[in-house]
Parts: structure tokens; C-alpha cells; sequence
């Protein structure tokens, strides 16, 4: 991974102004490269866009992914080289109680991503950032690799598996004999500073042990392949640097930490409580009725480790010490955009031992 590669290089972002856009905004600028972000306005309030006030270090355009003509004019006016298409509806329990936005945002969005960028000559490398949830669920007890079926359960699953079906068309139908490489990554669950999303777990949880309450967990028994939100981050990152200098290295991905970190709920909350200290606990309240979700999922990523001998970097540990670390900064009116710098520079020594 050679973040030099992103020195003045014109990269846009949807989807900027949420939780992982903006810490892949955070990196970039870092590194030098002009970005451009086109985004709905933050979800959230408080959000980690505004706290951190990345907006004064890059161009940010607020619009809806849905909305060609406007996306259209920032591709013509910015001539991106590079694209990472973040824009989603990410919430499985928002996903049943709105379905059509869902599909119209993650499906529709992501033809209009690819549209645009068949209708221009500039962009040299293309990252349609999935989940780990595209995959048919069989509940196995080993990870999903990038050769399984595509076949999500529910409204957000099923259409982030439908964004990935529309990228491998595109790619086929449209881009086979280009040379722009174009790949998907099948991410696993990020946590990490400055997600205040609902209905996810360690931002729950924070809510609670913020005003010294139980923290609530629906269902402890889940397995998830929680991550680091700058494990993923850099893992895009490479992607897209090394498949700008050799399109044969585009694919499909799957990004995920080793299988010891692949924990419960429960154990997820045990770690997050130790970290937190100050008496954090929290109460096993199973809803009645609740949305189906999966009980059992991981990922292989044996693909992106041979293909870029690429490994994770911090076990679930370091990942929930980071997230406190960031959140007791917050909490405490300290400075979010310098916490940030700090871990970034922390994961970046880290990698490099």
C-alpha cells in the first residue's frame, strides 16, 4: 500500500458525509489527493463529517445518488480518476421499513455511478464498495468466499447483492476490452470512532454508557466479522492503487478480519465493557417479532490476501480500544479531527511492522 500513489490524484467519493466516508476522506486528504465528495447530507446529528470538520479540506457536493443529471455534472466538472462508490441505504432494519428507497438508492444508485463513468474518459480505476452480507446465508460455520452465490435475505442485503450483479454487467457489457479496471469489495461490519448510526451495536452502545445506562443487546448469540473501519479503508485503497497500474489485478473481494476475530455480540459487548470501564454493562432483550437477521457470518478473505499479500492489522481488541479512545475524546469536547489523525498514523505504523 503506497498512499504517496494518491498525491494529487482527483478522487471522488459518494457517499462522504457518513461514517466510513469520512474517514476514507480523512486518509486521502492526508495523503494529498483532491477529493471530491457526493453525498446526501450527514444522517446523523451529531455527525463525524461535521465534528470533525473534514468539509474544509475538500469539495463536497450534496446531492442524491438517485439523481443522474446532478451526479452526471460533478463527473463532468471534477473528471475524476479515480471512483469508490460508498452512497448506500445501510441499515437492515431501515431496509424492511422503507424497501423501495432502499432498492431505488443501492440499485439505481449504483447503474448511475456506472453510467457516468461510461460516458466519460477520465476515470482509470473503479471500486463499488458491497458488504459481506451479498451472499447467500446458509448459516455455515466457515467464511463465504467470492465464488458463492449472491443472494441477500433481506431488503439491503438482497440489494447490494442486486448492486453487485449491476457492476458485473456493466463491467461485461460495457468497460471488457477498456482499461479501466472496475472491483467490488464485500466488506464485513466496521466499528470505529464517530458512527452514530441506529440500530448498530457499538454505537448503541455508547449512547448508553454515555448517560451511565445498561446497554441493550437484541440478540448476543450473532457472529459477525467485526472490523476496524480503517482495516476496510485501506484495503479499498490498495485495491484501487494496484489495479490502476495493472487491470489484471481487478475483481470481486472479500474484506474481513482473521477468523479469531470473527465474535459474538455478546463477546463483542464483554470487550467493549472492559474498555469503557466505569461499571459498563448490558442486558440481553430479545425483541418479539424482530426483522430476520443472520445468525452466522464470516468471510474468507484468502483472495485478497494472496492476490495483494495483504493481511488485518488490528485484532478486536485494538479495534473496541480505538473506538473508546475516540469516543471518551468526544464525549469529553476534545479535538475529533486530531484523535483521528492520531489513529490513522497509529494503523499506518502499525501496517508497516
Amino acid at each position: 500500500m503506497n498512499l504517496g500513489f494518491y498525491k494529487n490524484k482527483k478522487v471522488l467519493i459518494t457517499g462522504h458525509t457518513g461514517f466510513k466516508g469520512t474517514w476514507m476522506c480523512k486518509v486521502l486528504i492526508n495523503a494529498g489527493a483532491k477529493v471530491t465528495g457526493y453525498s446526501l447530507e450527514p444522517p446523523t446529528n451529531p455527525n463525524l463529517f461535521e465534528l470533525s470538520k473534514t468539509e474544509n479540506d475538500m469539495k463536497s457536493v450534496i446531492g442524491d445518488i438517485r439523481d443522474f443529471e446532478k451526479l452526471k455534472s460533478v463527473f463532468d466538472e471534477v473528471q475524476p480518476e479515480i471512483v469508490i462508490h460508498l452512497a448506500a441505504q445501510p441499515i437492515v432494519r431501515d431496509s424492511y421499513r422503507d424497501p423501495r428507497y432502499t432498492y431505488e438508492t443501492n440499485v439505481m444508485g449504483t447503474v448511475n455511478i456506472l453510467e457516468c463513468i461510461r460516458l466519460v474518459n477520465c476515470v482509470k480505476s473503479f471500486l463499488n464498495v458491497t458488504t459481506d452480507k451479498v451472499y447467500r446465508n446458509n448459516e455455515w460455520v466457515w467464511g463465504y468466499r467470492e465464488n458463492e452465490q449472491l443472494d441477500g435475505f433481506d431488503p439491503y442485503s438482497n440489494s447490494k447483492s442486486c448492486s453487485e450483479l449491476v457492476t458485473h454487467s456493466y463491467k461485461n457489457s460495457f468497460f471488457e476490452n477498456s482499461n479501466l479496471p472496475i472491483s467490488t469489495a464485500r466488506a464485513g461490519n466496521v466499528i470505529g470512532g464517530g458512527d452514530f448510526a441506529n440500530d448498530r451495536i457499538i454505537p448503541d452502545a455508547v449512547r448508553a454508557v454515555a448517560i451511565n445506562k445498561e446497554i441493550i443487546v437484541r440478540n448476543p448469540y450473532s457472529t459477525r466479522p467485526y472490523q476496524h473501519v480503517l482495516e476496510p479503508i485501506f484495503a479499498y485503497l490498495m485495491i484501487c492503487e494496484r489495479q490502476y497500474n495493472n487491470q489484471d489485478l481487478a475483481g470481486y473481494y472479500n474484506v474481513g478480519p482473521d477468523d479469531c476475530d470473527c465474535v459474538t455480540t455478546g463477546e463483542l459487548i464483554n470487550i467493549f465493557c472492559e474498555s469503557w470501564g466505569n461499571g459498563a454493562s448490558w442486558k440481553n432483550i430479545a425483541e418479539a417479532n424482530a426483522p430476520h437477521e443472520a445468525n452466522f457470518l464470516k468471510l474468507d478473505c484468502t483472495k485478497l490476501k494472496i492476490t495483494f499479500d495483504w493481511k488485518p492489522k488490528w485484532h478486536i481488541v485494538d479495534a473496541v480500544e480505538k473506538t473508546v479512545e475516540w469516543s471518551k475524546t468526544w464525549i469529553n469536547n476534545g479535538d475529533v479531527s486530531k484523535i483521528m489523525d492520531k489513529q490513522i498514523m497509529e494503523y499506518m505504523r502499525d501496517k508497516d511492522e
